[in-house]
């Protein structure tokens, strides 16, 4: 039955895909935290003007991508595509630029309609930082160490390549600009649909495109970086050179770009081959025009996104799950002392699972299916002794262990 299946690109989280999805988090989170950023959330949908104006009525995820509705209000709403523009709309309206600089992360759901595949999905979950109010270069190092730092903590950053690259100030993305749309114009029969609607309202999009064709042609398209400014090109020295005393490793990628407009100087993404197609794990970069172009104040910013589902498939090193110790009662009278002895294991710090009906036989199959590490065994001649069999699920061994000493015997086993 239709109804009863998730929608096209959602999916469940099971308990064993959501305790990797929690790794992947928890551990981002707390080495955010070392770096002195701080959580927040944003409301899952925003009016619909916050990302069509930061990202543009051109863009793919505007244009084709995003989950918008009337509201019964009748408020044009949009479920968050990404959470940069939510991040900065927030920071306008709470007042929170008197603050600046601020550092925060992030950790939640993101909707797109796109194609589902491999480690993307129409609803997806991210990871983020976003440093807000620091102008110099050394925002961007710190940004980008964070995103390794993490990776690393997450094992996978040995299978990544941070890719890095200069998008300039803006006198430089103005020249790079016209220097595009003069040699892409020379080619207008060999591009695309989509990068001839590219060519004059933003060329540097065109750099993006997957259609092979476009891609033939931006091989042989000139680079940016001979067309920066002397500041630009001493800002991107200077990230370069931080990046170098951060030990943090990288490969500067000239074709590496952002269409946006807000966007500039560094552009970076932590790429892998383990994912296939889609390489990209991490990806950010400095956008000290998107408050401005929200209607706030020009006020610089640098962040960047990360997936949770190709984390996830990335990461080493996740915890297994608990393994609790099970509490089988046998008999009505032990069901009272059952439950009783459960909550004060609970309460002594343990793991516990309280068999709910059935034979010894069939409380003990659900103990190993569960995965449980020992079985806690109270009948009626327990009962009248204090004490309780306690069985090692993985030797088979057995013991008897009064109920007074029975939580220290079982610490040995968390």
């Amino acid at each position: 039955m239709k109804s009863l299946q998730p929608v096209r690109g959602t999916h469940d989280l099971l308990p064993d895909a959501f305790r990797r999805h929690r790794h992947v988090a928890e551990r981002a989170r707390a080495v955010a935290e070392s770096y002195g950023f701080l959580e927040m959330a944003t409301p899952i949908f925003e009016f619909t003007e916050v990302f069509k104006r930061t990202l543009g009525d051109t863009s793919d995820v505007v244009s084709k991508e995003m989950y918008s509705f009337a509201d019964r209000g009748g408020e044009e709403i949009t479920l968050r595509p990404e959470n940069t523009a939510g991040v900065c709309r927030a920071i306008v309206s709470n007042g929170l630029r008197q603050s600046l600089p601020v550092k925060f992360f992030y950790d939640g759901p993101m909707f797109r309609y796109e194609r589902p595949q491999k480690g993307r999905q129409r609803q997806f979950h991210q990871i983020g930082v976003e440093l807000v109010g620091v102008e110099g270069p050394l925002g961007d190092v710190e940004v980008i160490a964070l995103g390794a730092h993490i990776l690393d903590a997450l094992g996978i950053l040995d299978r990544t390549t941070l890719e890095l690259n200069t998008l300039g100030d803006q006198e430089s993305r103005a020249a790079y600009r016209a220097v595009l749309v003069d040699y892409f114009s020379a080619h207008r029969d060999a591009l695309s649909e989509d990068s001839l609607a590219r060519l004059e309202r933003n060329p540097l999009r065109i750099l993006d495109s997957k259609d092979e064709g476009d891609r033939r042609l931006v091989a042989g398209a000139p680079t940016f970086e001979t067309h920066l400014t002397g500041a630009a090109a001493d800002f991107f020295a200077a990230v370069k050179a931080g990046l170098d005393t951060a030990g943090v490793a990288y490969a500067v990628n000239p074709r590496l770009v952002r269409g946006l407009d807000y966007y500039c100087h560094s552009a970076f993404e932590f790429t892998t081959t383990a994912l296939g197609a889609q390489g990209t794990v991490l990806a950010g970069g400095r956008y000290d025009g998107l408050i401005e172009m929200m209607g706030g104040p020009a006020t610089p910013g640098v962040g960047w996104a990360a997936g949770i589902e190709r984390l996830a498939m990335l990461a080493t090193d996740v915890p297994p799950a608990p393994r609790p110790i099970a509490v089988v009662p046998v008999g009505a009278a032990a069901e009272t002392a059952g439950l009783r002895l459960t909550q004060s294991l609970r309460r002594a710090g343990l793991a516990v699972d309280l068999g709910y009906g059935g034979n010894l036989g069939r409380r003990l199959k659900r103990a190993d299916k569960i995965g449980a590490r020992v079985a806690v065994i109270i009948g009626e001649d327990e009962l009248a002794s204090g004490a309780a069999k306690v069985r090692d699920l993985d030797t088979g061994n057995q013991s008897e262990v009064s109920l007074a000493a029975l939580a220290d015997h079982l610490a040995a086993f968390r």
